[in-house]
């Protein structure tokens, strides 16, 4: 009689212990939850993203910018949503062009007359258009710029410092899209 009261007083005890972890085990499969260390906030209806090539409207861009441009945003779409790309129609879709690409002189030096600081800019002219929430559509230019020393010869600089400022603007553009800043 003894041997079963404590069977029955383990049984509770088990119970007690048990029944709780296996509603924990239960409700954590039940739930879906989701995370995003990119930040992103994209309804669960959007499926599918499409972009458009970035072209060039601006003289002296070197060749093959624009494709490395549209190639660029497309892969950060890919790596930071699970937005599947489609050739045309996504449910969000890029689409704009490169609208300036320039150097130009920052600061002179004493008397010589001759640019000891110089300014790279590109400015990018993007149309977001979001089929599901059309209130995240914009049409909104993006632009970045570096400065680097008037004595190096641009030519010498310029891959570096355009694949730089193409990666601030398809952040700024991700951004803009998916976290609404």
């Amino acid at each position: 009689m003894e041997l079963i009261k404590k069977v029955r007083f383990n049984s509770k005890k088990i119970k007690s212990v048990f029944l709780p972890v296996i509603l924990l085990i239960f409700t954590a499969v039940a739930c879906k939850i989701s995370y995003s260390f990119s930040g992103a906030s994209i309804s669960s209806q959007v499926k599918t993203m499409s972009v458009e090539r970035f072209f060039s409207r601006v003289p002296l861009v070197p060749p093959g910018l624009d494709q490395t441009f549209t190639d660029a945003l497309i892969d950060m779409c890919r790596s930071k949503t699970s937005l599947r790309s489609v050739s045309e129609s996504g449910d969000v879709e890029f689409e704009g062009e490169i609208t300036e690409y320039q150097t130009q002189p920052r600061t002179v030096s004493g008397d010589d007359n001759f640019a000891a600081t110089n300014r790279f800019t590109i400015t990018v002219r993007v149309k977001f258009t979001n089929s599901i929430e059309p209130e995240y559509n914009f049409d909104q230019s993006f632009s970045h710029y570096v400065d680097y020393d008037g004595e190096r010869d641009f030519t010498s600089v310029e891959r570096d410092l355009s694949e730089s400022i193409v990666d601030k603007i398809i952040e700024d553009i991700f951004n803009k899209a998916f976290v609404n800043w």
